[in-house]
């Protein structure tokens, strides 16, 4: 009878195992950098969110001011807009957020780099560089810039003015190099106050492409809204937790917004 018990208790264990990497599996991390606007047609203020989040399931993590906030013009001047952010609560968590005046036609590209987040269901910090790309007055000049971040995504469609049903496609970079064969996790942001995108199944959550030997993708974007890509790659370096060398993911991330076609 022990031995029977001691079998069941590890199928038991085996099977609970099972349901938490589906579980992990469907909850993917996205680093998010939202704006308000991605298309700007006069001088104006928009609003630019920053979270780490569930993207379609929701779920907010907690996320400390990060490490380097910035917006690139035109594929040159680079501006420092750590100092503008202003802590937003969503529940105990905290979220980030600032006000930003396009004065200026062309490309602007922000981004953010955040603190490493510890991820105990994965025994593991994660890093995510994530940039979005909100063209501005018609001048329509920077939106493939590479910003030099340690892993990025660089898009060879330009990501914004987009239709839903269109493609984005771009090159996964892992410290200036392309990466071959990728993998990459595409997930929709179901926006808060808006009607939300049911998954039938856990794995309609999030959509997993992989790169070609080149380190290029392409992803047809079904439904008007946020998209996320995320890129991730497993850093050549570890950091301490509890007195011992912890792997840290890195991920490449970046938003593209599409619209109906009515």
């Amino acid at each position: 009878m022990k031995r029977a018990r001691s079998s069941l208790t590890v199928l038991g264990v085996i099977a609970a195992s099972v349901v938490l990497v589906a579980v992990g599996s469907a909850l993917a991390h996205f680093q998010m950098i939202v704006p308000s606007k991605v298309v700007v047609e006069r001088p104006e203020a928009i609003a630019i969110d920053l979270l780490f989040k569930h993207p379609m399931e929701g779920h907010v993590m907690n996320m400390a001011k990060p490490k380097a906030f910035g917006v690139v013009v035109r594929g040159g001047e680079r501006v420092d807009l750590l100092d503008t952010l202003q802590e937003k609560k969503v529940g105990e968590n905290s979220t980030w957020t600032t006000s930003y005046r396009i004065q200026r036609p062309g490309d602007h590209v922000f981004y953010v780099e955040p603190e490493p987040y510890w991820e105990p269901a994965e025994d593991c910090y994660i890093i995510h560089y994530a940039k979005v790309v909100v063209g501005a007055m018609g001048l329509e000049q920077g939106w493939d810039v590479e910003l030099g971040l340690k892993t990025e995504l660089i898009p060879l469609v330009r990501p914004y003015g987009l239709w839903a049903g269109n493609v984005f496609s771009g090159i996964v970079k892992l410290d200036g190099k392309p990466v071959p064969f990728a993998e990459i996790e595409v997930e929709y942001y179901n926006e808060p106050g808006k009607t939300a995108v049911k998954a039938p199944t856990p794995a309609h959550v999030t959509q997993v492409i992989k790169a070609d030997a080149e380190g290029e993708f392409t992803y047809a974007m079904p439904r008007a809204g946020w998209w996320g890509f995320a890129a991730l790659s497993e850093a050549g370096f570890t950091i301490e937790h509890d007195g011992a060398a912890k792997p840290v993911e890195l991920g490449a991330v970046m938003w593209v917004h599409t619209d109906e076609m009515k």
